[in-house]
């Protein structure tokens, strides 16, 4: 059971004295900078809570330790639901400073406000996504600091939308699907705000940017096969990470979720959690290769490793299991066709076993509400997206249908 206590700093003190937040639940105790202060002759122990009677200034500090205790109580029951527990990381990020020291002096600053955000959204969990959005600030910061243009609320509008996506287009290079994703971001915190009457513009509404479908890089059976087939040394780096894609490929997990299975997941021989992006609930029946994988994951043997080693350590194994098929790498700046042909391995990622399980469980007859209910798709236009059935598998299944066993042997 949670419990949150507020105890000063110097409760004798004749000044001011930090008031900090006690979080105990299941045998510990956190402590956690409020970012407040209060004259302890102010402070009414048995109430926690400053004295407002005959001191009014004070109700805005009530208010605040009250927006305290709910964001930590939030960071609680949200990791609870997850099936885990806060770090005293966690909740000491979940109380914003400026947040909870803001005082009724002016209005928050966009940047105040962003910093919020990327707060809020780490002590949720979503570290990754923390640091989307903390890379999307990089690019506004760099756009406003080379072009002398300011970075506010009611100055992001359609024009200002111009100059910044010319910005990312010609000077940082990027994509149309990278130049989409930071108006994306940008949208996304720009509505955050509003609902929280931090600003009340609207111009930020037309921003836009045409999105171009990514590459799919997925891998045939037989690519896996390849995969499992390496002769590695046990407990090694590429062993380890081989054992983190295969279980990709095996439930169709995001990264986010790999490095974060617990014991509390494994059910029998089904996993059941709560998704790091989506929070949707999903149960994956474990086949047999995929149980192990999670039981030495569960007790120490497999390590997490950051996303970008895992990526790193995927060439590499693709590399040495000859994973070498080219493919044709397809990109768009300001709507003009970029491509390039490549080795497979070379476009390898962690995001390749997600869409390889979707992809084999077609071609294997699993119905396509059956795998979306598995990785947690909402709706077909975004699980199509991860669709690449192979030129064999259709030729196999053509040829199982209309009975042409000479196609068939060719396809297999």
């Amino acid at each position: 059971m949670l419990s949150i206590s507020f105890l000063l700093k110097e409760p004798n003190s004749l000044k001011p004295t930090p008031i900090f937040a006690f979080v105990s639940f299941s045998g510990r105790r956190v402590k956690v900078a409020t970012g407040l202060k209060i004259l302890p002759r102010q402070w009414l122990k048995g109430e926690q809570a400053a004295q407002t009677r005959g001191l009014k200034d004070n109700g805005p500090l009530n208010d605040r330790l009250s927006k305290v205790r709910t964001l930590l109580t939030d960071c609680y029951n949200l990791h609870l639901s997850n099936g885990n527990l806060p770090s005293a990381e966690h909740l000491r990020a979940a109380v914003v400073l400026k947040e909870a020291a803001a005082v009724e002096s002016g209005p928050r600053t966009f940047w105040e406000c962003h910093a919020e955000w990327e707060a809020l959204t780490r002590a949720a969990g979503q570290v990754r996504t923390a640091q989307t959005y903390a890379t999307a600030a990089r690019h506004l910061r760099e756009f406003g600091e080379a072009s002398g243009t300011a970075i506010d609320f009611n100055l992001i509008t359609p024009t200002w939308g111009d100059k910044y996506t010319a910005y990312l287009l010609h000077t940082a290079k990027q994509t149309d699907n990278t130049i989409h994703k930071n108006l994306s971001r940008l949208k996304r915190f720009m509505k955050w705000a509003a609902e929280r009457n931090y600003h009340d513009s609207t111009g930020y509404t037309r921003l836009t940017w045409k999105r171009q479908e990514p590459d799919i890089i997925t891998l045939t059976a037989e690519e896996v096969e390849a995969l499992e087939g390496l002769d590695l040394p046990s407990g090694g780096y590429l062993d380890n990470a081989r054992s983190l894609f295969l279980l990709s490929c095996y439930t169709g997990l995001r990264y986010s979720d790999l490095v974060s299975i617990r014991a509390e997941h494994l059910r029998g021989q089904t996993l059941r959690l709560t998704t790091q992006k989506t929070r949707e609930t999903v149960s994956i029946p474990l086949q047999s290769r995929a149980l192990p994988i999670v039981q030495r994951m569960i007790a120490g043997f497999i390590r997490p490793v950051s996303n970008q080693k895992l990526n790193d350590y995927l060439k590499e194994l693709g590399q040495r299991a000859a994973i070498t098929a080219p493919v044709e790498v397809i990109r768009f700046r300001g709507g003009k066709r970029e491509s390039q042909t490549v080795e497979k391995w070379q476009k390898l990622g962690c995001h390749s076993g997600r869409r390889s399980f979707v992809t084999l469980s077609l071609e294997r007859g699993l119905r396509p509400e059956l795998v979306m209910k598995i990785t947690g798709h909402r709706d077909w236009k975004s699980f199509k997206r991860y669709v690449n059935i192979t030129e064999q598998a259709v030729e196999r299944e053509f040829a199982r249908v209309y009975e042409m066993p000479t196609l068939l042997k060719v396809a297999q």
